[in-house]
């Protein structure tokens, strides 16, 4: 069951009030892709908002809600762990936990099954308890 379910519900429904952000021209060029990037030009139409069909531009007033922010989907916060003390800080009851980049296989196994053992949530474990890769 997750957690924190009714700040995920909340944050969807804020989400659904808010435009897609897409990339100014990105529907003009195949070679651009469609995730947001700020118009910069001086006379960028969509940047000065020049005519009424343009698409929004980001802006602070459409976050999220700030107890929402930083939650995983399944409702537990993300935290980036690169060894074990790191995740001594953390709670298992509330705090998920997403092994650094730059683990390597040996530290990688042993967060792993200790983080089994406290019952954490794992995001990215890569490395199966028993020690085999999945």
């Amino acid at each position: 069951m997750p957690i924190n379910k009714d700040k995920i519900a909340k944050r969807q429904e804020i989400k659904e009030h808010n435009p897609d952000f897409e990339r100014p021209e990105s529907w003009r060029y195949v070679r651009l892709q469609t995730g947001w990037r700020k118009p910069k030009g001086i006379d960028h139409h969509q940047r000065k908002q020049w005519s009424r069909g343009r698409p929004g531009l980001v802006k602070v007033g459409f976050g999220g809600p700030k107890d929402a922010r930083g939650l995983h989907p399944s409702g537990f916060t993300d935290n980036l762990v690169y060894n074990l003390d790191d995740l001594a800080k953390l709670d298992p009851k509330k705090d998920g936990v997403r092994l650094g980049h730059s683990v390597g296989t040996r530290k990688r196994k042993e967060i792993v099954t200790k983080a089994i053992e406290q019952k954490f949530k794992i995001f990215n474990a890569r490395v199966s308890a028993s020690g085999s890769k999945s």
